[in-house]
């Protein structure tokens, strides 16, 4: 699949990098994650998904696999790969019905809630979701496995609004709440970050969301099919945070209560970078996704 000449353009606008073949990007710097549903997938029995492989020439992180642990039923955490959706312009998507994929390298994204920032994209649908913990539906997380679960993630409430969050392992004062040391959200420490109205089931979003980088107070920012974000808050940094190994369709690898925290849906595309993006790189993949998926809104 050949990229739109008026991507071309764009990226010849904004002095990016221009790239032919399908699965290359406008924006290449920091560019540590790139799961491509047409690319680097490997099934058994038939169209179930036993390996997601990383396609970025920045990885420490490559294999995504299917987790067996904690599950009655082996095999019964896979996705499903569907092919040539006409939604997408042909592209495949996989299909997580509280599934998972893990990448057991477990320091491999830790640096960026520690002062390094980020920016991740999903071209993803939604599906009606299977209520579990309330409001936690995740579509990808590297939370700590165990208090206090420090980590990044982004998620669907349970009427598919989309939230963001990163959790940094800080403790609210001792004059504050206690209740809110165990909380989901804490206003100050671990803000929520959502939308005000929900996605449309089985329809394919652009989302995306971005951390600023360095030490202090730095910027959460949600984003929907636009490179203008829908919601932002403030995060402080911990630079002694230790998220663990990332997730997706899940939360983190959740061994103890597999599916319970996951998400219900459809991923076609997932990205992440090292480095929060500038806003002109922000519209240029928005563009470049939008355009390469065929999303029209």
């Amino acid at each position: 699949m050949k990229r739109p000449l008026a991507s071309l353009l764009l990226a010849a606008i904004w002095g990016l990098p221009a790239f032919g073949d399908e699965g290359q990007l406008p924006v290449a710097e920091g560019l540590i994650l790139d799961l491509n549903a047409n690319q680097g997938v490997v099934t058994e029995d038939g169209d179930r998904v036993a390996v997601w492989r990383n396609q970025a020439p920045n990885r420490s992180a490559v294999d995504f696999v299917k987790q067996d642990r904690g599950r009655k039923l082996a095999g019964s955490g896979r996705p499903t790969l569907t092919k040539n959706l006409a939604a997408l312009g042909g592209s495949n998507a996989l299909v997580f019905a509280e599934q998972e994929l893990v990448n057991h390298e477990e320091d491999a994204f830790d640096h960026l809630i520690t002062g390094q920032g980020y920016t991740w994209f999903s071209v993803m649908a939604v599906h009606p979701q299977q209520v579990g913990k309330k409001d936690v539906n995740s579509f990808f997380g590297n939370l700590r496995n165990g208090p206090p679960y420090e980590g990044f993630w982004g998620n669907l409430m349970d009427d598919n609004r989309l939230w963001m969050g990163t959790r940094n392992g800080l403790k609210p004062e001792a004059s504050e709440d206690a209740g809110n040391a165990s909380s989901l959200w804490h206003a100050e420490l671990n803000p929520l970050v959502v939308t005000n109205k929900p996605l449309e089931t089985n329809r394919f979003y652009l989302l995306a969301g971005r951390m600023g980088s360095g030490l202090g107070r730095v910027s959460l920012e949600l984003f929907v099919n636009d490179s203008t974000p829908v919601a932002s808050e403030t995060v402080p940094v911990n630079p002694e945070a230790n998220p663990s190994k990332l997730a997706i369709g899940q939360e983190r690898d959740a061994i103890e209560h597999p599916g319970k925290e996951s998400f219900h849906g459809e991923i076609a595309r997932f990205l992440i970078y090292e480095r929060p993006l500038s806003d002109a790189e922000m519209q240029a993949m928005t563009r470049s996704l939008r355009e390469s998926y065929n999303l029209r809104f």
